[in-house]
This record gives structure tokens, sequence and C-alpha cells, in this order.
């Protein structure tokens, strides 16, 4: 049971209209936790109260303040309190264009960067992800940009590397495949996973292990993630909630509500709210 006094949760998740191509997040979390999910860009994080737990394929990142946490594209992962009053924090999500033209023009890295660690102690990089942040809100272009490109060249410098190219060697990796291409195609009204393996010519187990294997969750709990995905976009292009919701397959508005709070850690509402007032004024949110 939370105490009465327990810190308040509040979240901020917004673009600078600037830099169209890095969403940010401030947030105080203490009960909320984020399910499976995966992003298509790059994700850096730094705590300055508390600590958060990361779930990531090589283990649990206890990440507490002066730590930076480098997820890479497509990389499933969770999060949640690792104490009692939970974490504050600040993220950056550049897509992945981003960082590997910053790559391409600072380093001697060529082709899909990544990087080898999930978290590093690293000060001076925490500090710039904030600096990021209040030079956006300050509506700092110049600032903002320079501060970005300067921390993301030394991640790269320090814990940098190209990723592997994702082969579909097996046959159950290229079931995997096909059975994204169908969820994808089929979003609204997916198959069963027996139908579904039926189509592809397997067993549903089969199936089952090959696209949690391939993709680091089973195909339900990725259908979900796409589609608050699609959704993102949608409400990006002006869709109403509502619409979004039925359009990739949730049953109502509050089904959408549900996972996509979950997911992005505001309510579609409030995400619709910020990137209108973005968009259409150039303005930025109040801190």
């Amino acid at each position: 049971m939370v105490a009465a006094d327990a810190p308040k949760e509040w979240a901020r998740y917004w673009q600078y209209a600037e830099l169209p191509d890095l969403d940010l997040l401030r947030a105080r979390y203490v009960r909320h936790t984020f399910p499976r999910h995966s992003h298509e860009g790059y994700v850096f994080g730094t705590i300055s109260q508390g600590i958060e737990d990361v779930g990531l394929p090589g283990g649990t990142v206890h990440a507490g303040p002066g730590t930076v946490v480098m997820i890479n594209p497509e990389v499933p992962h969770t999060a949640r309190a690792g104490v009692p009053e939970g974490w504050v924090y600040a993220t950056l999500y550049p897509s992945a264009q981003v960082i590997n033209d910053i790559a391409a023009d600072l380093t001697t890295l060529r082709g899909t960067v990544g990087f080898a660690e999930t978290s590093a102690a690293d000060p001076r990089a925490a500090r710039m992800i904030t600096e990021v942040h209040r030079a956006a809100e300050e509506g700092n272009a110049l600032a903002a940009d320079s501060v970005l490109r300067v921390m993301v060249a030394g991640l790269l410098d320090r814990h940098g590397s190209l990723l592997p190219t994702r082969a579909l060697h097996s046959a159950g990796a290229r079931d995997a495949a096909r059975a994204r291409a169908v969820l994808e195609e089929r979003m609204d009204r997916p198959p069963t996973l027996e139908t579904l393996a039926a189509e592809l010519g397997t067993r549903p187990f089969a199936l089952l292990r090959a696209f949690r294997k391939q993709y680091g969750m089973p195909p339900h709990t990725w259908l979900t993630d796409a589609r608050v995905r699609r959704a993102r976009r949608m409400l990006d292009a002006g869709t109403a909630p509502a619409e979004a919701a039925t359009a990739v397959g949730f049953t109502d508005q509050p089904h959408l509500n549900r996972h996509f709070t979950r997911i992005v850690g505001v309510p579609p509402g409030a995400y619709q709210r910020e990137r209108a007032r973005t968009y259409k004024t150039g303005a930025t949110p109040s801190p």
C-alpha cells in the first residue's frame, strides 16, 4: 500500500519543434511500471533521484543518479521503481537516423551503430542529457542540438560499436519474420496463434518459441507494442484517440489509454496535446 505522503507521479512527453527527430520525457514514477516493449530509435536516460530498475535481455540494470542507460533500437525492455520512493529521470529518444548521422560525422564507425553496454556511470553524459532538456524547454535550439551531438559522440567514443545484422538463417527465424508481417498487416483483426501457425505451415508452440527468440517477446506482447506505435503515429497526424484506438485494433479508447499510458508513460490525450502545441505554435512546454 502506498503511503499518503508518497511522492506524486508526473510526466511530460514532448517534442521540440526545432529537433523533430528527438522525443523528450521528464517524469517521476512511483507505482508506474513499463511492460516489455521496444523503440524504433535509441534511448538515453539518466536518473536524478531514486532508482530505476530496467529489465533488459542481459539482466536488470539498477540505475541511480549519475548513471546513463543506453538502449539500442528494437531491444525489448521493462522498467519499474527500484526503491519505494520511485525515480525521477530525463530521457532522450533520438531517431536511428540522428545517431547514425552523428556517428558518420564524428566517429570512425560506419554502418548501424549501437552501444555495447546498457548502462554506465557517466556523470558528464548524465548532465548533458538534462542540459538538452533545459535548452529545449528554453527554446534554445543551437544549444540543444550542440549538446546532444557532443553527448552522443562521447557515448559512441566510450561505448559505441557496430550492431550486427540480424540474419534469418533458421526456419524458425523466417517463420517469426513472416508472422510479424502478418500481424502488422492485420493488426486490427489478428489471427489466433493456432491460425497464424497453420497459415505459415508450422505449429503454435514452435512459432511462439521462434517469435520470442527473434523479437524478445511473444507475439501478443509484440502486437500490443506495435499497436501503440501505430497509434502514436496517428495521434501525431491529428487523429482523435478514439478513432486511433479502433483503427489499430483496440476495443475502445479506454483500452488504448491503458496500454498507451503503460508503454509511453503518458495518456494519449496528453501526448497529443503536447504534439499539437509543438507543431502548431512552435511553443515549448512550461517547466
